[in-house]
Formats: structure tokens, C-alpha cells, sequence
């Protein structure tokens, strides 16, 4: 295959620009990862990237497990749900409601990321919903919102009220359903759903083990709250998501490069 030039990640084949190629790359690593980390669900959820410099946005194939996705089998859909370029498989219509909605409400949102975890879904139809228990959950709950359920999200008029639920948020409780983070970058989006996931493992945890519990003074869960502002807020020492390199070594040992293709 002819190369169009290099990226971050070697050679870049024909038929895509640089920095086309790097967003199908960094996308694909992510679908591997949550399947590396157990929070697929078959062909249930989905997460989406934009082209850089445009309005499309690439989404994974309805019908390929998130281990089989590399970065030339996504499909770019441009706002419509139209499709860009030649594919074998659709896109999840669920799937484009819910993301559209986020990449057509900002230049800025570019990375969704959606799940179906165990426990994420009992902290989504839990009516308190993330609790201010633990560490994990006090750095977060600033970024936490809520949105609720409404069915199978195939119509179109809901992407107003999860636009408007989300907020300036980057974490989204779709109660009921599951979770939803977004960021600037996939890593930023990734990474805000890791440090979510946790949070609700931790609180499936410590709920199922019928003992007193024991939580924070709120002068501490206030000040944990402030903290976790600046940490993973705009400009915050953590919000650079720099450790993106470190989570592609570990695909790279933990399942090959084949992603790439």
C-alpha cells in the first residue's frame, strides 16, 4: 500500500491524511482497551472521535467485537448519519443518536465514550447515584451529571436534553442505562470514564458488604471536591492526560499492534 506520509504512529496509507490517520488510531486503541478492560458489551455500546478539522465523526461497525476493531475499519458518518467511504457493516443507530449529539454541540467535545458496565449501570439506576463515599468519587463528582432514561435512544429530539443534561460536565449518568464521558481527546475521555467506572466499583462494593459505613466529614468532602476541580479541570495537573503514551505501551505488550491496520 502507498504511503500519504507519517504520523505518530508510522507509516500513513493512502486515502487518509496524517491526522485522519492518527484519530482512527487512537480511537481504535480505545475500543481495545475497554475491551482490555472488561466494559464492552458485545456490539451494545460505542465510542466516536472526530476527523480533526471537520464535522465527521468515525464510530465502530455495527457488528465487529470491539477486540476485532482496527483503525481502517472504522466508519466516518458525517451529522446526518450519512456515510463516508465503503464499509462491509452499518453504524448502531442508538449509537449515532447519542453522539451526534455531543460532536454537534461543540468544536471542542471530540471524544464520546459509552458503556454498559455492571457497575456503572447499578450506580445508573441507583436514585442517589454516585455518593460521596471515597476519594475516587469526591475528585469526580464535580464533573458529574445526570440524564434520564427515555428508551432506546433512537429518537433524535433527545440529543437536545443530553446536550443540555451534560452541561459543561464529562461525565454523564444516563440513568437506567449506563455511562457516558466525552473530552477534548480520546484520552481525556478515557480516562475520565476509568476513573468513573472505579468509582462505581468501589461504591457496588462497599454498599454490598451490609456494615455501618464510615464517610467523610463534608468539610473534607467539600475540600476533596475543590481539589478534584483543579486537578482534572481545564489547566489542572492531571487534565494533560499525558499517561494517553503509556496506555498505547500497554496495548502494544498486552495484544499486538494489529490495531493499527
Amino acid at each position: 500500500m502507498s504511503s500519504a506520509g507519517l504520523s505518530k504512529y508510522g507509516q500513513v496509507p493512502s486515502g487518509y491524511s496524517p491526522e485522519e490517520w492518527e484519530a482512527r488510531c487512537d480511537l481504535a486503541a480505545c475500543y481495545r482497551l475497554v475491551e482490555l478492560y472488561g466494559w464492552s458489551d458485545l456490539f451494545g455500546t460505542h465510542i466516536s472521535l472526530r476527523v480533526p478539522g471537520t464535522d465527521h465523526f468515525l464510530l465502530n461497525p455495527y457488528g465487529m467485537l470491539f477486540g476485532e476493531i482496527t483503525a481502517s475499519s472504522l466508519i466516518k458518518v458525517d451529522q446526518d448519519g450519512n456515510t463516508i467511504g465503503d464499509s462491509d457493516y452499518p453504524i448502531n443507530p442508538a449509537g449515532f443518536t447519542i453522539h451526534s449529539a455531543v460532536h454537534m454541540s461543540s468544536h471542542k467535545l471530540n471524544a464520546v465514550l459509552h458503556t454498559h458496565t455492571r457497575a456503572g449501570n447499578a450506580v445508573a439506576c441507583m436514585k442517589e447515584g454516585l455518593l460521596p463515599y471515597h476519594q475516587k468519587a469526591l475528585t469526580i463528582i464535580p464533573f458529574v451529571a445526570y440524564h434520564d432514561y427515555e428508551s432506546v435512544a433512537l429518537d433524535h429530539s433527545e440529543r437536545e436534553r443530553l446536550v443540555e443534561h451534560l452541561g459543561d460536565g464529562r461525565i454523564l449518568v444516563l440513568r437506567n442505562h449506563g455511562l457516558l464521558t466525552v473530552g477534548e481527546t480520546i484520552a481525556e475521555a478515557f480516562f475520565f470514564m476509568f476513573r468513573m467506572e472505579m468509582a462505581c466499583q468501589y461504591q457496588v462494593d462497599m454498599l454490598s458488604c451490609g456494615r455501618e459505613l464510615q464517610p467523610p466529614t463534608q468539610e473534607v468532602q467539600d475540600y476533596t471536591i475543590e481539589m478534584g476541580k483543579k486537578l482534572y479541570g481545564k489547566g489542572g495537573t492531571a487534565s494533560k492526560n499525558q499517561q494517553w503514551g503509556a496506555m498505547i505501551r500497554k496495548l502494544e505488550r498486552d495484544v499486538g499492534t494489529d490495531w493499527r491496520e
